[in-house]
């Protein structure tokens, strides 16, 4: 009967030792788990700050090569105003000469009218050189337009790739506090597991004992029945209160004690 009911506290002992290292053993799963997650979402981040990198590096490539042509479109714009204002002098120059032929010789009308025929010829290339400078002007302030849209538009990506690294930056963070917090669970764990492992070696081994004090005792009792059965002196020896007192103490090795019980303390 005793040792049913111990079978039954070692099975139940067992059962509670088994389902507590199972919950811990899912608990480690969901912890590694939660961290493969978190390291998918890290690397997640990681490839869009390099996309966004790559953005920003041509955006810029793009914004280098468009102040350099906008600025040789100055330098032909200056180019061409200086041709202009050399064109206005020398338009100048030679209505000042019409005016000083005129005025001195009327007479000359072959070289009035060649003037006048150059006149009209630097007149057409003034109008085409100043249709010239309205269409470079215009297309100036279309690539300023273009320039500026560029500018906004690498502002917007630097407070994305901004935004990207601060969610970087706390993603890294709780990845290395659930890692630290992970790492001392475990240790944790790993502790427990020991002590569990430690007790029910312990309970093994006192189980173990009292199953060979069972077996002594079972059979010192056979052995002083057959001692009883055998030798009627020897029975009223070992009943009679007296015979005990007065005769000889007889020391069975079945009374000898192996090792201080812990058991009960456990239980």
């Amino acid at each position: 009967m005793d040792r049913q009911a111990m079978k039954r506290f070692f099975r139940a002992q067992r059962d509670e030792d088994y389902s507590q290292i199972q919950y811990l053993t899912a608990k480690c799963t969901r912890l590694a788990h939660d961290k493969a997650v978190l390291e998918r979402e890290f690397l997640v981040s990681r490839e869009k700050e390099r996309k966004l990198q790559n953005e920003l590096d041509a955006v810029t490539t793009r914004l280098l090569h468009q102040e350099q042509l906008n600025l040789e479109l100055r330098m032909n714009q200056d180019q061409l105003i200086c041709r202009i204002r050399q064109q206005q002098n020398l338009v100048d120059v030679l209505q000042q000469r019409m005016v000083l032929l005129a005025e001195e010789s009327r007479r000359d009308v072959e070289l009035l009218q060649q003037v006048n025929s150059e006149l009209v010829c630097l007149q057409s290339s003034e109008v085409q050189l100043e249709g010239l400078v309205e269409e470079l002007h215009a297309e100036a302030q279309c690539r300023a337009a273009l320039t500026d849209r560029l500018h906004a538009e690498l502002r917007s990506k630097l407070v994305q790739l901004k935004e990207l690294q601060e969610t970087n930056d706390g993603l890294t963070e709780e990845l290395r506090d659930l890692r630290k917090t992970h790492l001392e669970e475990v240790k944790e764990l790993q502790q427990e597991n020991k002590g569990s492992l430690s007790k029910l070696q312990e309970t093994a081994e006192q189980f173990e004992w009292l199953c060979q004090q069972q077996k002594y005792w079972m059979r010192c009792v056979k052995r002083i029945t057959g001692a009883s059965s055998a030798s009627p002196d020897h029975t009223s020896l070992l009943v009679s209160p007296k015979a005990n007192l007065h005769g000889k103490k007889k020391s069975y090795p079945c009374v000898r004690e192996k090792r201080p019980l812990t058991f009960w303390k456990v239980l």
